[in-house]
């Protein structure tokens, strides 16, 4: 499942007209280099949530077949944030664990090696971690010598969710539909001990504002 209902505060005037997803860096849109790298690892069915001006994603997207995917949409009214939309599209993603990935972060990750994973036990998703950019420099969490995730303690230096993991239908079971962060969710899952995660030292960026999107499409173009 490919995130992309979002509105882009934070990246207005560009996402007034402009979903998120289809700003352009290394000539390409944002979404266009995950469905590249997705159909690269092997996986074929992709889910993306849609809402603001998700007209032009479906338009773009269209049933992912130049790719070599089969796209289909979960549509929203207005954005419902992460659970809430990743509840919404459960329908059409199935039983069995499913890889999410934000359509606002560029990264180099290998897919293939996440999807191929298999949850241990009662782990209910597992999180991709990379090093804290500079504008978040404590980072989200930290993770133990054996793959879990804990909340990071105040004033300690921590590592940073990607946008990136696997997650089992269960983490989702028993929430009312709706807008719904996902914060909460891993917070109750990290208490249970059953939030897995791996640390990942390869390239990535949050593309969060316009400065950080000219830059990282300064730094592609140019090879």
């Amino acid at each position: 499942m490919i995130l992309a209902a979002g509105v882009g505060e934070r990246m207005r005037p560009l996402t007034e007209r402009t979903p998120k997803p289809l700003l352009r860096v290394g000539g390409a849109p944002l979404i266009e280099h995950h469905l590249r790298r997705l159909a690269a690892a092997g996986l074929r069915e992709v889910v993306i949530n849609v809402a603001h001006l998700g007209e032009q994603l479906e338009a773009f997207c269209a049933d992912g077949s130049r790719w070599g995917l089969c796209i289909r949409y979960s549509r929203e009214a207005a954005p419902l944030e992460t659970a809430g939309g990743i509840l919404q599209a459960l329908p059409l993603l199935g039983a069995a664990p499913f890889l999410v990935v934000n359509g606002d972060v560029w990264s180099d990750y290998p897919f293939a090696a996440l999807a191929a994973a298999r949850l241990r036990g009662a782990e209910v998703a597992r999180l991709v971690m990379v090093n804290n950019p500079p504008q978040h420099p404590l980072g989200d969490f930290t993770l133990d010598a054996r793959g879990w995730v804990r909340v990071r303690e105040e004033g300690a230096q921590g590592v940073t969710y990607a946008g990136i993991g696997l997650y089992a239908p269960a983490l989702f079971a028993g929430i009312e539909p709706g807008v719904r962060a996902l914060r909460p969710l891993l917070d109750e899952a990290i208490a249970a001990g059953t939030l897995g995660g791996e640390y990942y030292p390869g390239d990535w960026e949050d593309v969060g504002t316009p400065q950080r999107l000219a830059a990282l499409d300064q730094r592609l173009s140019a090879g």
